[in-house]
């Protein structure tokens, strides 16, 4: 390899965490968001050096209008798509997604977010993610989108009012979120631990004393495997449909615990990943991705582990 190709390459490297997750956060989707980053490769493998003043803006450029186009392709697959979508699980603990120190950094990249991203626009998602998952300012994100600086504020404040308006729909707020991820693991693992012996004993009364009375249960199977088409809400109604997935598809199946999506996790075996969010103890809502297609990055996080 020549010292410049050395040199490409090294940027290259550099840089590839922050392309890697402002993809996954524009897209929702760890495999897509690999492609995405081969794709700035070759961009950048091709790109004349005396036209790159900064390699960083360059790439963050490059990977995020792939990802524009990208998003106009997966907007009609998810309108065609077998139940409800959720975004690909990733294992966060090793940095995959970069730095998630505070909470608000969690939340950047938690499953409930990233199905709120889903409902702006492409250039409103990506406004967003570059302002709130990697502070980048106005003035940058004018630059890497080609577009004025006046507009990119009112991109920001239109898309920053609808996630608002997502969260309060849901019942949840900004502050609530980030008293979300401040729980401690420990605690969220006893909770976690007494509802699945409650589910998987078959016992409805214990099970339904440690949910909310809106609980919802939301299964992604893609069609692919057996999964609830449409979310299960209420109390009464989650409780009997978890204790009878549990002993009919969990039944003997290992579960570890690991940090997906910036949140405590189960991961069952190879067949699901279960995300428990709790509110004041109890259960609010259960997120469970069994699509198999999206397992494969997080088998491959898991492999290397």
């Amino acid at each position: 390899m020549t010292t410049s190709a050395a040199a490409r390459t090294a940027d290259f490297e550099e840089h590839r965490s922050r392309m890697f997750g402002i993809a996954y956060r524009m897209l929702g989707s760890a495999g897509e968001a690999e492609d995405t980053v081969q794709d700035a490769w070759l961009r950048w493998s091709a790109a004349d050096r005396a036209d790159v003043e900064h390699p960083g803006a360059w790439l963050a450029k490059a990977v995020t209008h792939l990802c524009l186009n990208r998003l106009t392709s997966a907007r009609a697959r998810r309108e065609e798509y077998v139940g409800p979508w959720l975004p690909e699980p990733v294992l966060t603990d090793g940095g995959a997604l970069g730095p998630l120190e505070s909470a608000e950094q969690r939340d950047s990249v938690s499953m409930a977010l990233l199905v709120l991203l889903e409902q702006l626009t492409p250039v409103e998602r990506a406004v967003y993610v570059l302002r709130e998952a990697f502070a980048y300012g106005h003035r940058e994100i004018a630059g890497l989108l080609d577009l004025s600086e006046a507009n990119c504020r009112q991109l920001y404040r239109r898309a920053s009012a609808r996630v608002a308006e997502g969260r309060a729909a849901e019942g949840r707020s900004a502050a609530s979120e980030r008293k979300r991820f401040e729980a401690e693991p420990e605690h969220w693992r006893g909770l976690v631990e007494a509802f699945l012996a409650a589910a998987r004993d078959g016992d409805l009364a214990r099970l339904e004393g440690m949910l909310t009375a809106d609980v919802r249960y939301v299964s992604d199977g893609g069609g692919v495997v057996s999964a609830a088409r449409r979310p299960v809400v209420g109390r009464d109604r989650v409780a009997r449909f978890l204790a009878g997935a549990l002993r009919k598809y969990a039944a003997g199946l290992p579960l570890d615990h690991a940090v997906v999506n910036g949140e405590p996790a189960l991961v069952v075996g190879g067949a699901g990943v279960m995300l428990v969010e709790f509110e004041d103890g109890l259960v609010r809502e259960v997120r469970v991705v069994v699509n198999p297609h999206k397992l494969e990055f997080l088998q491959r996080q898991l492999s290397h582990s």
